[in-house]
């Protein structure tokens, strides 16, 4: 792993310059890497975090026990837990990502126009990408190994929570690179837990093209204020699972506790229930039971607390909380409009699903509803770039410019226009 950055040997500002050089030279490298050679080294990475197994597990161990003593909560803990199923994923993410299609290169488009000009779009790297992220160790493998496929270099900054673990799966990514014959400085996990590394990453602007965050709101806000970088945001995930008045109640009943309480504390967990007021009293009541006896805490509008006697009461601020754990607000609502304008006044705009036996309303809602992933008769704990087919993802992209929702290899890419002629000279 490259030590462009020791801390105790220079300050943090010049250490985080160097690494950022030492990024632009390994993304230049990269970006005309062949894809055989990014796919060698994610095989060879994935075999890494394999064999790396029980180094893996006991610096996890050591991140573990200082997340206990330090009191995170269970949903925070279970976050930052690897475990043997765990680093398997992480290995198997690496080979699904070098099977996908090498996105750098890729024609997006071509057209000759009147003058015989033959004009193409062609996907290219982003260059360096700054990746900040919080307690998931598996990020690590994940962030690197995208950036990697789509030919940039990756700055990683992870978690305080889950330095341990981080820089034994980025270890293995660096056995990688140097397997097949690429710079280990094409993935650099910042060596130090002090918060003054992410403002010395922030201000790399000769060195570093775009910044991803992916946290909690008091990160995203932070890196928003502070960088001088482009920032391609992963807001909180604030997810809405909807049961219209056409909802088969089974569907909606196994839907509803798999979106809450699969992983209570990832992105894609759901932390509002809304219902058709017209149906709430035959839908909520066994999903509701269903919650609360596997240790979900209910908090409801009057309608559904005098249906639940358990219900605790909810306020307005409820409805915008990303709780990540075992908590879910329930609200009745009267319809779809009112469905509609709820998720899309205290949603973060990243995935929220209806679950309805009516075409017509599905349509209305996936057209209306304005996250980056909407879903129909289906938990939203799919929001995963895995799941969608991306082998692995950064995170969900909750703005609109350049990539929205899921954000695997292709998304780390833009595109420059190539134009072919022969001799043309304009008018």
């Amino acid at each position: 792993m490259s030590t462009a950055l020791d801390i105790a040997d220079d300050t943090i500002a010049a250490g985080m310059e160097r690494m950022g050089r030492a990024a632009k030279a390994a993304a230049a490298i990269l970006a005309t890497a062949p894809a055989e050679a990014k796919n060698r080294a994610l095989l060879r990475a994935a075999a890494a975090l394999r064999a790396r197994r029980p180094e893996i597990l006991a610096a996890n161990a050591r991140d573990m026990e200082a997340g206990e003593a330090k009191g995170l909560s269970s949903a925070m803990l279970d976050r930052l837990k690897l475990d043997d199923k765990r680093i398997e994923a992480m290995a198997a993410g690496l080979e699904d990502i070098a099977r996908l299609p090498d996105p750098v290169g890729t024609v997006i488009a071509e057209w000759e126009r009147p003058n015989g000009l033959k004009i193409s779009r062609v996907r290219v790297p982003l260059g360096v990408i700054g990746i900040i992220y919080e307690s998931r160790p598996n990020v690590t493998a994940d962030a690197g190994g995208l950036c990697l496929k789509s030919g940039n270099a990756a700055i990683l900054r992870g978690g305080s929570e889950s330095f341990h673990s981080s820089t034994a799966i980025a270890a293995a990514m660096a056995e990688g690179l140097a397997a097949a014959g690429l710079p280990q400085d094409a993935i650099q996990l910042v060596p130090t837990r002090d918060r003054a590394a992410v403002g010395a990453l922030l201000t790399l602007t000769d060195y570093v093209d775009v910044i991803i965050p992916r946290g909690g709101r008091s990160l995203i806000e932070r890196v928003s204020a502070e960088s001088r970088i482009p920032v391609l945001k992963h807001l909180d995930g604030i997810c809405h699972v909807y049961l219209h008045a056409a909802a088969d109640p089974e569907i909606a009943r196994r839907v509803t506790f798999n979106a809450k309480m699969r992983r209570t504390g990832i992105c894609g967990a759901a932390e509002t229930l809304l219902v058709d007021a017209a149906v709430a009293a035959s839908l909520l009541p066994p999903i509701l039971d269903d919650l609360i006896a596997a240790g979900c805490e209910i908090r409801g509008d009057e309608a559904t607390r005098a249906l639940d006697p358990r219900v605790l009461p909810a306020t307005e601020e409820d409805w915008r909380t990303e709780y990540l754990d075992a908590i879910l607000s329930v609200r009745q609502v009267t319809g779809l409009d009112e469905a509609i304008d709820h998720i899309n006044r205290f949603g973060s705009h990243h995935t929220d699903s209806i679950i309805t036996g009516d075409a017509a309303a599905a349509e209305i809602f996936t057209t209306r509803v304005d996250s980056g992933i909407v879903l129909v008769n289906a938990s939203t704990q799919f929001a995963d770039g895995g799941e969608f087919g991306m082998g692995a993802e950064i995170g969900i992209s909750t703005g609109k410019l350049h990539a929205r929702g899921p954000v695997g290899a292709e998304q780390l890419t833009s595109y420059k226009y190539v134009v072919r002629g022969n001799g043309q000279v304009r008018p």
